[in-house]
């Protein structure tokens, strides 16, 4: 299961890595961190529907996105 990270005090709320999420996990919260930004977060109940794709992290203009990737089982030689 892949899943993403929001590192909420970088997170200025612009949205763009809404906009790109293939799954739609993403959405504005109703938090605000310490600069008083609206940040984003993962719905909680879509959360597992992330396939690691890294479009988020890559739209995002100040780095707050880091993609945890599920890593692939090694296929066994038949």
């Amino acid at each position: 299961m892949s899943r993403i990270v929001i590192d909420e005090g970088r997170c200025k709320g612009c949205l763009l890595c809404t906009t790109v999420c293939p799954e739609n996990i993403i959405r504005q919260s109703r938090t605000m961190n310490a600069q008083g930004y609206k940040i984003v977060e993962c719905d909680p109940e879509l959360a597992n529907a992330c396939t690691g794709c890294t479009a988020c992290a890559q739209m995002c203009p100040d780095l707050a996105i880091v993609v945890w990737r599920t890593r692939k089982g090694k296929k066994e030689a038949a």
